[in-house]
Formats: structure tokens, C-alpha cells, sequence
């Protein structure tokens, strides 16, 4: 059993930050890579239907996903904070109750998913040419639905407890036992979409008995022993104040996701290949900027628990300026490298076409979009649920959502296009007038506690 207080307490922020949101930072690289080869190995089949009926799937894979997070996110702020207030046992019973839910909830989402496959197929959008395909590949999704609960959210759990660097290996093993079955299933035993599907929920499980034999061999701090399993005692809603609307934010964009595919069908499958591919690309800039601003997540809910607020402000204001120098360059490396980007994925013309347009316009937020994630898990790592439930909403829901309608009936497909980057500037803006009144109450708290 160890232990990472040092860390959180004493360590340069320079470090701390580096030691936490690094091996984050690969995970989530690892990801960007995973999705990217099921995409790949898909287009070398030189069937746009294909890669369209993945692109119009990939929002439910991301609302299972979004659903572990709900334990992941929830359960890692809340062990945090518990920790920093040096409360270990409550720590045990969160992440317990965590483990048992998160396979719990995953049992009941495959059943209703399968029963209920029809409708999901028509909420998609999926059109009569990729609606087979769509099929085939969301079946073998929603029946590994509780493996895939499992392992996001123990992804997150162990960064909870500081062990960012066992979490990226998980997530690390998961990857490359995917992208090793890709191209066996996917083309050498020509099973397409489905074997696509297979190799995400195999690497999904080798993943989950990675993260179970760590707890197995007492390597961690926390536990995941029935016993130690806990509802009561505010157990439960310290996981569900965060985790809800973090599952929520992943769950919108899912959503989101759904009705800009909705909006890009009436122009054709070709866009909605197309808004796939781009989105794929582009993974690699959101996701990096995510794996920085969620590794830091429980450096924040540490020293908010135990009140070291000077800590606190340091690491975020460093996270900071980390997230726009990243941001910068990963927008340059895009932008040059566009069209090699798209046609990585399939060589068909008009998607490449379509696709290079979608990419510049998904950039032109990218030099700041660190900045919106790092509001995000800074005030999900302090356990301030009703203010990250307002940003959740607002940057999916009142804002991403109606700018697609607004948008397409101006301005067409153009309008669809650039809906996302608009959406992200006001997003960004709602989100840093949040964190600056948290901070300004934060500072009025503590005068009043010196008083």
C-alpha cells in the first residue's frame, strides 16, 4: 500500500503537475491512437458506409464511456478530497462502492441497449445505406457496455489516489490489445465493423483485469472489497454531486454529437464521414488537453480539501499557461498537416475534400480549448456540483446544441461546420467568469476564518 501525500503536499507544482497529468497525458494519447486505428483499419476497407456507420455510433460508445465517468470522476474527486482531509477510510468505502456500481449500472445499460437497438438506430440518424453497419457494430458495443464502465472509471480512481502512472498502463494495455486485433479482425478475417467492435471490448477487458489485480496485490491505497462497499454516509452523493455532472458534460456531447450527425445527413453520408474523420484528427488536440487538465484534477481536490488554497491557485495558474503553449502548437502541427491527417483514414476524394474543410474550422479553437477543460476539473476537483453542472450545460446544452440549428438554417453546411468553435469561445468565457468567483469567494471564506 502506498502512499502520495508528498506529492500533493510538497512538491514543486512543476512537478506535481508533470509527475499527475503526464502519464494522464499518454493515456489519453493512447486513446487518440485507439481511435484513430478503428477508424484506419475501417477506411482500408475503401467503404465510406462503413466509416460513416462508426462515426454515427461512436456518441452511444461515448455515452457508455460518459457513464463510467460518472463513477471515475465522482469517485476520484471525492477520494481526493477525502484524503486530503487524511479521512482513509472513507476513502475505502468510495472507491468500493464505486467498483459495484459501475459494473452494476453497465449490466442494466447492455440489457436496455439491446432491447431498445432499434430505437437507438433511429435516434443516430442512421440512414437505410449504413444502418446495417451501425447494427452490427453497437451490438457487440452494448453487450461489453459494463466492461467499458469498469475500466474508465478505474482509470480515474487510480489518479484519485495519486497513481497516474498505473492507470496510463492500463489504459496502455487496453489500447494495444485493440489495435493489435484491428487489423486481424477487421481485415484479415473480414469481419469489418463488427471485428472492430470485438477488438474494443477485448482490449476493454484486458484493461479491467489489469486495474482488479492491482487492488488484488495491495498495491493500492484504496479498496474494492465488498465489505468496504458503503452507500450511506454521504458516500453516494459526494460521488453522484460530481460524477453527474461530469458524466452529463460527456453524455451532452454525445448528444450533441447525434444531432450534428442528424444535421450533416441531410447533406449527404459523404459530410457525415467526412465530420467523422475530422473529429478523429482533431482528437488528438481535445484529448491531450483533457489528459492535462483531468491529471491535475486531484492535485485541486487535495489541496482544496485540506485548505491550501496558495497551492491550489499555483497549480492552476501554471496548468494554465501549459494548456495555451500546447494548444499553440498542436493548432500549427494540425493545420500544416490537414490533408495528410484525412487522408490517413480513407482515400476516397470527396471525403478528403470535406474533411480538410472540417479540420481548419475545428482548429480555430484549439489554441485555447485547455483553458475551458481546466475550468471543468478545477471545479469538479473542488466539489462544487451545482456551478460544474452550469458549465456542463451551458457548453453542450444551451450553447453547442441550438448553435447547430441556428447555424445550419443561416449559413448551411458552412454553419454546421463551424458550430463547434463558436460554441467553444462562449463556453470558455462562461467557464473562467465561474472560476473567478469561486476563487473571489474563496478568498472572502478564508479572511472570514482568520477573523
Amino acid at each position: 500500500m502506498k502512499t502520495n501525500t508528498d506529492l500533493f503536499e510538497k512538491a514543486p507544482v512543476p512537478k506535481a503537475v508533470a509527475t499527475m497529468a503526464v502519464p494522464t497525458m499518454i493515456s489519453m494519447l493512447v486513446v487518440v491512437i485507439y481511435n484513430m486505428a478503428d477508424t484506419f483499419f475501417i477506411g482500408q476497407t475503401k467503404d465510406p458506409l462503413q466509416v460513416a456507420a462508426v462515426s454515427l455510433a461512436t456518441p452511444v460508445f461515448m455515452i457508455f464511456m460518459a457513464l463510467g465517468h460518472l463513477f471515475g470522476i465522482g469517485g476520484s474527486s471525492a477520494i481526493s478530497r477525502a484524503l486530503g482531509e487524511r479521512k482513509k477510510d472513507r476513502a475505502w468505502h468510495i472507491s468500493s462502492f464505486c467498483c459495484y456500481g459501475a459494473l452494476g449500472l453497465g449490466m442494466i445499460v447492455a440489457i436496455l441497449s439491446v432491447l431498445g437497438m432499434e430505437q437507438i438506430l433511429h435516434l443516430i440518424g442512421a440512414s437505410e445505406n449504413t444502418i446495417g453497419f451501425a447494427r452490427q457494430y453497437l451490438t457487440i458495443i452494448a453487450v461489453g457496455a459494463p466492461t467499458i464502465m469498469f475500466s474508465t472509471a478505474f482509470a480515474n480512481i487510480l489518479r484519485g489516489e495519486g497513481a497516474s502512472r498505473e492507470s496510463m498502463i492500463g489504459n496502455l494495455l487496453g489500447t494495444v490489445v485493440n489495435i493489435v486485433l484491428d487489423p486481424v479482425m477487421i481485415l484479415g478475417l473480414g469481419w469489418g465493423v463488427s471485428g472492430a467492435a470485438l477488438a474494443t471490448i477485448i482490449g476493454n477487458i484486458a484493461a479491467c483485469l489489469f486495474y482488479i489485480s492491482y487492488y488484488v496485490r495491495g498495491k493500492s491505497m484504496l479498496s474494492i472489497h465488498l465489505k468496504d462497499f458503503k452507500i450511506g454516509d454521504g458516500i453516494a452523493a459526494a460521488v453522484a454531486s460530481i460524477g453527474i455532472p461530469a458524466s452529463l458534460n460527456n453524455i451532452l456531447m454525445s448528444f450533441a454529437n447525434i444531432i450534428l450527425n442528424q444535421a450533416l445527413v441531410g447533406y449527404g453520408d459523404t459530410p457525415v464521414a467526412a465530420m467523422g474523420v475530422a473529429l478523429k484528427s482533431n482528437m488528438l488536440v481535445v484529448l491531450l488537453q483533457i489528459g492535462l487538465c483531468v491529471g491535475i484534477q486531484p492535485l485541486i481536490g487535495y489541496n482544496y480539501g485540506s485548505g491550501n488554497k496558495k497551492r491550489l491557485m499555483q497549480v492552476f495558474k501554471f496548468t494554465g499557461v501549459v494548456s495555451v503553449m500546447m494548444g499553440m502548437f498542436l493548432t500549427l502541427f494540425m493545420i500544416i498537416a490537414r490533408k495528410t491527417m484525412t487522408q490517413v483514414f480513407i482515400d476516397d476524394a470527396e471525403v478528403v475534400a470535406y474533411g480538410i474543410r472540417m479540420v481548419v474550422a475545428l482548429q480555430l479553437s484549439a489554441p485555447f480549448i485547455g483553458i475551458l477543460f481546466l475550468c471543468i476539473n478545477t471545479i469538479q476537483g473542488m466539489g462544487k456540483a451545482l456551478p460544474s453542472l452550469i458549465l456542463t450545460v451551458c457548453r453542450q446544452g444551451l450553447i453547442f446544441i441550438p448553435l447547430i440549428f441556428l447555424l445550419n438554417s443561416m449559413f448551411g453546411l458552412d454553419g454546421v461546420i463551424y458550430a463547434q468553435p463558436t460554441a467553444d469561445y462562449l463556453s470558455i468565457l462562461v467557464g473562467i467568469l465561474i472560476c473567478v468567483h469561486l476563487f473571489r469567494s474563496m478568498e472572502h471564506r478564508e479572511r472570514e476564518s482568520v477573523v
